[in-house]
């Protein structure tokens, strides 16, 4: 298929109902105006309010981990996460380097080193077995703790993305996390609604980070939300995320260096009417994708992702993927969507080919490189479900 057959696929698989067709916008068809009125009403802006303790639970409630504790955005949700896993200054933590920023800054947050590591390609996430094979070679164990050979430095955590959405396989990175000494964390940011072997994201992981950003399959405008099944470590999420402020009538005291890392209260009521629509909202995004398997099924040299057998996706983001014949048409492609009022989009730029990040360690990167080749974003919004 060429440039523009592969435009006009896009757009017999969508309901083009605007002049600009965005990669991913949300839709606000519940309780929104009376949950946020009613914060206005009241008074109840901030961090302090219902409706924050109301969307905790109720993320509780849908995920069925034990602790949500919610915050202000992804990043700060991810940085306190690795903070409260033990992460410091000099150490090194595993990620891949097909993710989006945030998830090396927060490491960057810590004083600790990114280091960057492959994909597979039936997961876009980490690739245990080959990541396996580098840590042995490049690392060693002292006292069941894991060192990198070459830089002496502590490889503290593994932070596993669900790329899109996509459930990464998980089993057999706890596996690798144990032997190694690693502390596994998800980075769970485009997965709500997803699901790993029947349990939902972000109950594998040690201490796991949400994103509410307005481009998610809910929104609080801006927010996140850290996940535990640790009754500590949620205490302690819940005291560093609201400057380590020791309870009392009237005193300010605080015991730590902490954050002013609370979501307020509008961005809860927001959240929380959105997250009452996810059913909705999953069954649309679900139909979006079958459609868009559909009328590419047929096409030549290009591949739609599909969600792995062991999970089910939430399909945030739709993405498709040219064979190496096509690939030189990846950037016209992008053009035309452009010049059709189509938002596609490239993946995000390798994490490693950023100027405050090309210094740090990495692992061989084919796979990733060859998806940031590739791979095109496809226009994923809830209201472009075809019903």
């Amino acid at each position: 298929m060429d440039s523009l057959d592969i435009v006009k696929t896009i757009l017999a698989s969508i309901n083009k109902q605007k002049p600009v067709v965005a990669l991913h916008e949300p839709i606000f068809n519940g309780h929104e105006w009376d949950y946020v009125k009613d914060c206005l009403d009241t008074g109840w802006v901030s961090s302090v309010g219902q409706y924050v303790n109301r969307f905790e639970q109720a993320l509780q409630d849908y995920t069925g981990v034990n602790h949500a504790v919610a915050v202000v955005n992804g990043t700060a949700a991810l940085h306190v996460c690795l903070e409260l896993s033990g992460v410091q200054q000099n150490d090194e933590v595993l990620l891949p380097a097909l993710t989006f920023v945030a998830t090396a800054n927060a490491v960057s947050y810590c004083g600790a080193t990114p280091h960057f590591v492959d994909v597979a390609p039936l997961t876009l996430g980490v690739d245990a077995e080959r990541l396996e094979a580098y840590l042995d070679e490049h690392t060693l164990l002292k006292n069941g703790k894991c060192f990198n050979k070459q830089t002496q430095r502590r490889i503290r955590a593994l932070i596993a993305v669900h790329t899109f959405g996509h459930p990464v396989d998980l089993s057999p990175l706890l596996a690798l996390c144990k032997d190694y000494g690693i502390t596994l964390i998800e980075d769970a940011a485009e997965s709500l609604g997803s699901l790993y072997k029947g349990q939902h994201t972000g109950n594998f992981g040690v201490i796991n980070a949400l994103s509410f950003n307005g481009n998610k399959i809910i929104t609080s405008g801006g927010g996140g939300a850290i996940l535990t099944n640790d009754h500590a470590l949620a205490k302690n999420a819940r005291h560093i995320t609201s400057t380590a402020k020791l309870p009392h009538a009237w005193e300010f005291v605080h015991d730590q260096v902490a954050y002013n890392y609370r979501m307020p209260n509008l961005n809860a009521a927001l959240g929380l009417s959105q997250l009452e629509q996810i059913d909705v909202f999953l069954e649309r995004k679900r139909a979006l994708a079958n459609t868009y398997l559909t009328n590419f099924k047929d096409a030549q040299g290009i591949h739609l992702f599909k969600e792995p057998d062991y999970a089910r996706s939430n399909y945030w983001l739709n993405v498709l993927t040219l064979d190496n014949a096509s690939i030189k048409h990846r950037d016209a492609v992008l053009e035309t969507c452009h010049d059709h009022g189509i938002q596609a989009r490239p993946v995000w730029r390798l994490l490693h080919k950023l100027p405050m990040y090309r210094q740090a360690p990495r692992m061989p990167l084919p796979v990733s490189e060859h998806i940031e080749a590739s791979a095109i974003c496809l226009p994923s919004s809830v209201n472009l479900w075809p019903g």
